[in-house]
C-alpha cells in the first residue's frame, strides 16, 4: 500500500547491479575507478561524518587491514563498495556502551580523519539520506550473514565469499548459500479508534510500539499477524492486510507492517512474550507524538512503527 521514502532503509534508489556480481574482472574494475566509494563497518556501527555516512577512496591505507570489499551496487555511474573492520581494537576510553538501550559511544580510528567516527546505525537512521540509508542497510546485513555463516550448514567446511559478497561457496560439497532475510511481522492493531501497543522486557522507560513477531516455517503473514498477537495479548484478530515493509538490519530483517482488525478487547499479555500492553485512542496517541503523555515517550523515528502510528493518527 505504502512504498514511502519516509520509511527508513526502503525507497532509496540503489541499483544493486545484480549482473555484476559474478564477474570478477568487472567489479576490479570498479573498485580501482577514482569515483568508487567504500562504507566502512567496524562490529556493525557505519563509518559516519556528523549524522551522514561517510565514505572512504578505495586506496585509503585504512582499508589495507580490512575485509574483501563487497559490492553493495551503483548510483548512476558510480560503483559503492562496502569493507569491515571489525579485528580494530579501539582505545580503552572509546570501548562500546553495552548498557544501554542505543550504544551512543563513538569510535575513532587513527588513520581516519578526526571528523569522521564509527557510530550506532540506531541512532543516525532517522538523519540519513534515503539513498545511504538503503545502502547501510544492506551492507550491515550482508556483514551480519557473513560473520555468522562462515562454515557450510551441509557439511561444516569452511565456505568461501563469492558474488561480491552475495554468496558463500563450499569447496567441499560444493554447495551455495546465499544472504538470509528473517520476515518479521509487525501489527497495527485497532479495535474502532482503539490502537494497541506493547513493550518488551529491557526496553527504555515509557517506550511502547507495535506488537511485532517473526512468521515461521508454513506461515502465511496475515497467520503470523494473529498468531504473535494472540500469543501476546490474547487479543484475537479477524481481517489482515499489508501496508508497507522496511528493512531492518539488526540484524537482518525484514519488517512486514499490517493492518489489523481486533475482535475482542480484554488483554492479557504473557509476560514471558512482553513486559506491558494497552490500548490507546487516536486522541492519545496524538498527545504521544507532541511529547505530552506522561507514560509513554514519543516513537522512535525512523522506525517502521513510527512511521504506521503516524498514518494511521492521520488517518491515511
Amino acid at each position: 500500500m505504502f512504498d514511502d521514502p519516509q520509511v527508513t532503509f526502503a525507497a532509496g534508489g540503489l541499483e544493486r547491479a545484480a549482473y555484476l556480481r559474478g564477474d570478477a574482472i568487472a567489479l576490479a574494475a570498479l573498485l580501482a575507478r577514482p569515483d568508487a566509494k567504500v562504507v566502512l563497518l567496524w562490529r556493525g556501527k557505519p563509518l559516519c561524518s556528523g549524522t551522514v555516512l561517510a565514505f572512504l577512496e578505495a586506496d585509503h591505507p585504512v582499508l589495507a587491514k580490512a575485509s574483501t570489499p563487497f559490492f553493495i551496487g551503483l548510483r548512476g555511474a558510480v560503483p559503492f563498495f562496502a569493507c569491515d573492520i571489525s579485528a580494530w581494537e579501539p582505545p580503552a576510553d572509546q570501548r562500546p556502551d553495552a548498557v544501554g538501550f542505543v550504544d551512543a559511544s563513538l569510535q575513532q580510528h587513527p588513520l581516519i580523519a578526526p571528523t569522521m567516527a564509527f557510530a550506532e546505525l540506531r541512532s543516525v537512521m532517522a538523519t540519513l539520506p534515503p539513498f545511504e540509508a538503503e545502502l547501510v542497510a544492506s551492507a550491515k546485513a550482508l556483514f551480519s550473514w557473513h560473520d555468522t555463516h562462515g562454515f557450510c550448514a551441509r557439511c561444516g567446511a569452511k565456505s568461501e565469499v563469492a558474488l561480491g559478497g552475495w554468496q558463500r561457496h563450499c569447496p567441499a560439497c560444493k554447495t551455495q548459500h546465499f544472504p538470509r532475510t528473517d520476515p518479521v511481522v509487525i501489527m497495527l492493531i485497532t479495535r474502532g479508534n482503539q490502537l494497541l501497543l506493547g513493550r518488551s522486557p529491557g526496553w527504555p522507560e515509557g517506550m511502547y510500539s507495535l506488537l511485532a513477531g517473526f512468521v515461521e516455517p508454513g506461515e502465511t503473514i496475515e497467520n503470523a499477524v494473529r498468531r504473535e498477537v494472540a500469543e501476546e495479548t490474547g487479543i484475537e484478530v479477524g481481517r489482515v492486510r499489508y501496508l508497507a515493509s522496511q528493512p531492518w538490519p539488526f540484524p537482518t530483517s525484514l519488517m512486514i507492517g499490517c493492518a489489523g482488525e481486533a475482535q475482542s478487547e480484554v488483554i492479557r499479555h504473557d509476560p514471558v512474550e512482553i513486559e506491558d500492553a494497552l490500548w490507546i485512542s487516536r486522541e492519545g496517541l496524538a498527545e504521544v507524538f507532541a511529547g505530552r503523555n506522561e507514560r509513554i515517550r514519543q516513537p522512535r523515528r525512523g522506525s517502521i512503527a513510527a512511521f504506521l502510528m503516524a498514518e494511521w493518527l492521520a488517518g491515511r
